[in-house]
């Protein structure tokens, strides 16, 4: 099983990055799939989580209203659409996946995990 990130980069505050996560080799379509973050100096936290079929989603607080989890199962593909980004936003971003019915929102929960990509929100 292959998760491969992209779509990160520099931008400044107040713009908008697309992170893209591609899924290969599972070998069942029901999989939820989530971001994490870590910033320099702390420790990773939940980002956003949507179910197998896009129908149920989850944010942590400090990105609702800025940012869109979405997927599309046709391509194995699940995005993350930031948007209003601020500086606090800055971070390492992963994207994980499991084999499940439900979105999860802990880390632990996940069977496999993507390498990450870097945002980064200038002032």
């Amino acid at each position: 099983v292959q998760l491969q990130a992209s779509g990160g980069g520099l931008v400044q505050a107040g713009g908008s990055l697309r992170l893209s996560c591609t899924a290969s080799g599972l070998t069942s379509k029901v999989y939820s799939m989530g971001w994490f973050r870590q910033a320099p100096g702390k420790e990773r936290e939940f980002v956003a989580a949507i179910s197998w079929d896009g129908l149920s989603r989850a944010y942590t607080e400090s990105v609702k209203g800025r940012f869109t989890i979405s997927r599309d199962n046709a391509k194995s593909t699940m995005y993350l659409q930031m948007n209003t980004l601020k500086p606090e936003d800055t971070a390492v971003y992963n994207c994980a996946a499991k084999l499940s019915f439900t979105l999860r929102q802990s880390a632990n929960d996940y069977d496999y995990w993507g390498q990450e990509t870097l945002v980064t929100v200038s002032s």
